[in-house]
């Protein structure tokens, strides 16, 4: 049985989060596009097939790109703000990294079915992952969605709850991969 590895990064992709916002007020919020910018995973292949993946983020890497909606264009220091805010709704001083292990791996149509186990705050739970590859463009793509409560974490909220960020973030993750020279 051959193995080898391969090794992912902001070199060779992208992971992005976008929040959605919610409550009576939720008009006057920023829908974010968040990118994290130190993280990295490892596929183990066997045969040419993926038999192991982890991955793990480093959450202080967080940078707000850009904010949608709102009564005016989100700026530079309310960037700051919310990466800020962010921050802190993640919990970040005491769990700074968020991992993930695949436990099993299986062939679905489009691609692979990872199931396996998400860290976040200090608090595991099962996730399953679908990942799309695309073979003509060598390109695999993750598009899932975490609930904040899934982790005991808090979105953040202000106006006494009037306007809130969405239990729910939406994640992208898109890789290039590895040529087959």
């Amino acid at each position: 049985m051959a193995q080898e590895s391969w090794q992912f990064g902001p070199a060779n992709g992208t992971l992005t989060l976008h929040t959605g916002v919610t409550g009576p007020a939720s008009r006057t919020g920023h829908r974010l596009t968040i990118e994290m910018q130190q993280w990295s995973a490892t596929v183990t292949l066997s045969d040419g097939v993926p038999s192991d993946v982890s991955a793990s983020i480093d959450v202080d890497s967080l940078t707000v790109v850009s904010g949608e909606g709102g009564v005016t264009p989100l700026t530079g220091p309310e960037k700051s703000l919310a990466r800020s805010n962010a921050l802190k709704s993640l919990n970040a001083s005491k769990s700074p990294t968020i991992t993930y292990e695949a436990a099993s791996i299986t062939t679905i149509e489009a691609g692979y079915r990872l199931d396996g186990t998400l860290s976040i705050n200090g608090k595991q739970r099962q996730h399953p992952l679908d990942v799309e590859v695309a073979d003509e463009k060598r390109t695999a793509t993750i598009e899932t969605t975490v609930s904040h409560r899934d982790f005991g974490l808090k979105p953040y909220s202000m106006m006494m709850g009037a306007l809130k960020v969405d239990d729910e973030v939406r994640v992208t993750i898109n890789v290039e991969l590895p040529s087959d020279d």
